[in-house]
């Protein structure tokens, strides 16, 4: 039987249409390891592995790991996002930042 984290990885992943090799592939962790994660109840990641999954769900490894918090809010994909901006190097950023400018331009 699953636990709660091994459900909500999995609900999310397929909720963003990943297979399981595309988010092993995503996280730098075999397929194998992610079906043990999703299907086992004794399966427990680093707190280093957790973040890849949180990140590469969009969400953040506090939600993943939150027994109370089931389905992901706004807060929770946005400070997920706030943390990839973070991560990403200063090209990406400012990317980011020119396609924010556009966007705020046409409202």
């Amino acid at each position: 039987m699953p636990s709660l984290l091994g459900t909500k990885i999995k609900e999310l992943r397929r909720e963003r249409g990943l297979t399981l090799e595309q988010l092993a592939q995503a996280t730098e962790s075999s397929k194998s390891y992610m079906w043990e994660i999703e299907s086992k109840d004794v399966a427990r990641p680093s707190a280093e592995k957790l973040e890849k999954i949180a990140g590469a769900l969009g969400v953040t490894s506090a939600f993943l790991i939150d027994a109370s918090q089931v389905t992901p809010t706004e807060d929770v994909e946005d400070t997920a996002f706030f943390h990839r901006f973070q991560k990403a190097d200063p090209y990406v950023k400012a990317k980011l930042k020119r396609i924010l400018d556009v966007l705020d331009d046409e409202e």
